[in-house]
């Protein structure tokens, strides 16, 4: 694992939001949630071909904007249908108040 430095600061995502990144050409939402804990999985609802980094961030999951599944910030597990598949999940490291995102390009 390498950690990829996202050129963003902690201040650049607002609590509640996430964004989508590309690393490696590979999609991840970076999710900052409400309480300001950062998260990042993969920015595909494992149910469809739906941005992730779309949806309604709380605390603890992260909601697709079209049918509703919601996913755990924490693990990635799916938590309601229609998704039943988990996302994947990537560490997210903070230095100097710059992001990290622990990625294999491989």
């Amino acid at each position: 694992m390498t950690a990829i430095n996202t050129t963003l600061k902690v201040d650049d995502i607002k609590p509640g939001k996430a964004l989508r990144l590309v690393i490696g050409g590979h999609p991840i939402a970076l999710i900052k949630a409400k309480n300001g804990n950062l998260y990042a999985l993969d920015d595909k609802c494992s149910h469809g071909e739906i941005s992730l980094s779309e949806g309604f961030v709380d605390n603890e999951t992260i909601e697709c904007w079209a049918h509703g599944a919601k996913f755990s910030l924490e693990t990635g597990e799916a938590l309601t249908l229609p998704a039943f598949e988990p996302v994947s999940r990537y560490e997210v490291l903070v230095e100097n108040d710059e992001i990290y995102i622990e990625y294999d390009a491989e």
